[in-house]
């Protein structure tokens, strides 16, 4: 059961139709070889019983039941191949979405462990070969088992001797595959890890064209990628040259029951103890039996390694979302208590605690890795803490539904991403159900509407993926429309301001300044000038809170704050802190 729940990536209801149909083709193939035995006992009968006359009545009603068998087997196979390659895409389609839900559903910090090539190439990859299981091998294979022990069945009561002779060697052939499964999964697995690290170095080497065409390591240069090829190619020449005489082995096992059935038929027949319609019925019959037979052994061998692309697929549907049924509160005020924090090991936080009442707005500052992003993804329960507690309203976000959590907060990042996408349909990002009117609000208010009324199509134009075809600044403002647009309670700004020119970040500060009002703030500053009228400011160093206060208060204390202050005025204002 463990292999069906692998294959159709834990919905083996995906192949009650599929197999059901497939089989019942598979019988109605079976038909006309019935009525060719009877044929061939009719024309024989005068022969073997020369007293007797060729019975022409009922050879021509075996001649019609063949022609309506080959209409019911074209009735059969209609529903059988629509039911094997829709239900399979259909199910690999719902498959993908429900993964992709699942996805959205787990902790960054879960994401942040897998290499973003593995989950493509499973979304993709790994679904298409389930895709080929579905409607290719297993309905086949399981319709390709049936027949043969119906055959079996059938045979014994025409004469056993001779049906014992055809499948003596398929317990051999069934045996040698299965004593082998071991040896196929090994190679299966060895393939299947050479061909994920093919497709994480072929994602790395394209995000990293620029490096690589700039430091002049394109094409046999760059040995990573090289490498990984190589080793792909190894590991298929491994898994077909191993299971190649493994499948060929077994198939030379069942058709060896073909030729010791023809020997004993030819004996009994020489001693009399056998009729030659008899002999002819089962010549027919186990040439067709075994083709069947031969494409569910080769199929059995290729299931088991499509089962382990499913193994991975179901292992992280199993993965735990992150948990949560409780509805915010209506008070946004936000507090961190004795939270501690790392990423892999690397400590970030350590015994944070600070507070930050609804309405107020709150700047993080310090040097860089000093956990003041890290602050603000706890926040927005990107991640969970590993000791204490983030409260908003005084109740532990972790109890809430991370979907309503996320309702109440807005984040505007450093790096924006645009979808691949209109620029209307990446400010509805922040609001669904928005009106093309409310959309044009939003973005005068981000100080965006002015510079899309420029663009070819103007709202409707469309942007690279990870908005390539706009401006650092054209970006950052369409990501404080978007979160303009969802008028969430909580904003949080991640360095926002941090990489633009002087003339962008003004534009960008007038739209901050909008989408801040009346509304919990807490930012991560880069530049400590756009900070200094904070209700408060948390400086941290090296995961921990060494100072808070207001701009004045901290200029006072003449420590860590003040330090960064008088280097950043020295520079100008645009040192790094």
């Amino acid at each position: 059961m463990s292999v069906l729940n692998n294959i159709t990536a834990d919905n083996p209801r995906s192949l009650i139709k599929p197999v059901f149909y497939t089989t019942t083709a598979n019988l109605a193939g079976v038909i006309p070889f019935m009525l060719l035995v009877g044929a061939a006992k009719l024309i024989f009968n005068p022969f073997v019983h020369p007293d007797l006359p060729l019975d022409t009545a009922r050879l021509w009603w075996v001649c019609g039941g063949l022609a309506v068998s080959l209409i019911l087997l074209f009735v059969c196979e209609i529903p059988a191949y629509r039911a094997q390659y829709r239900d399979a895409y259909s199910a690999a389609a719902d498959g993908r979405s429900l993964l992709a839900e699942h996805l959205r559903k787990l902790s960054l910090g879960y994401l942040n462990k897998r290499d973003p090539g593995e989950l493509s190439n499973m979304l993709v990859g790994d679904f298409a070969m389930l895709e080929h299981g579905i409607s290719h091998l297993v309905p086949q294979m399981i319709g390709a088992a049936v027949m043969p022990v119906l055959a079996l069945i059938g045979l014994f009561f025409l004469d056993w001797r001779l049906a014992l002779c055809l499948f003596a060697a398929l317990p051999v052939a069934i045996l040698l595959v299965l004593l082998t499964s071991g040896i196929q999964r090994k190679l299966g697995k060895r393939h299947m890890r050479a061909k994920i690290e093919a497709s994480n170095r072929l994602q790395e080497y394209l995000n990293g064209i620029r490096v690589i065409k700039a430091y002049n390591l394109t094409g046999v240069r760059f040995a990573r990628l090289e490498r990984s090829f190589r080793e792909l190619m190894r590991q298929s020449i491994r898994l077909e040259g191993m299971l190649g005489p493994i499948v060929i082995g077994a198939v030379t096992c069942i058709r060896a029951g073909l030729t010791l059935m023809v020997m004993a038929g030819v004996h009994l027949l020489l001693v009399g103890s056998l009729d030659v319609v008899t002999f002819v019925a089962f010549l027919i019959i186990g040439t067709r039996i075994f083709d069947p037979l031969t494409t569910a052994l080769a199929g059995y061998a290729e299931i088991r390694y499509l089962e382990q692309a499913g193994e991975r697929i179901v292992r992280l549907l199993r993965e735990p979302i992150m948990q949560g049924e409780r509805q915010p509160p209506a008070d946004h005020d936000v507090e961190l208590k004795q939270v501690t924090f790392g990423y892999r090991d690397q400590p970030v936080l350590r015994n944070v605690s600070v507070s930050m009442p609804a309405g107020s707005f709150t700047a993080l500052v310090g040097p860089s890795g000093s956990g003041k992003s890290t602050i603000l993804r706890l926040i927005a329960r990107f991640y969970d803490p590993e000791k204490g507690t983030v409260t908003m309203g005084g109740e532990d976000i972790q109890a809430m539904d991370p979907e309503a959590l996320l309702r109440k907060v807005s984040m505007v990042f450093q790096d924006v991403y645009l979808f691949q996408d209109t620029i209307e349909g990446n400010i509805r990002f922040g609001r669904s159900d928005a009106t093309r009117e409310e959309i044009e609000e939003a973005a005068r208010l981000a100080c965006c509407h002015d510079f899309i009324l420029k663009l070819p199509n103007g709202y409707d134009t469309r942007v690279g993926e990870g908005g390539s075809t706009l401006s650092g600044g054209e970006k950052q403002r369409i990501s404080i429309a978007r979160a303009i647009l969802k008028n969430a309670p909580i904003i949080l700004l991640d360095e926002a301001t941090a990489s633009l020119d002087p003339e962008n970040e003004a534009e960008i500060q007038k739209a901050i300044d909008r989408l801040v009002r009346g509304r919990t703030v807490i930012v991560v500053a880069h530049r400590l000038k756009t900070v200094q009228n904070a209700d408060r400011i948390v400086v941290l160093d090296q995961g921990r809170i060494v100072e808070q206060g207001r701009h004045d208060e901290l200029l006072t204390y003449n420590s860590l704050y003040a330090r960064l202050w008088r280097r950043q005025q020295d520079a100008g204002g645009t040192a790094d802190d």
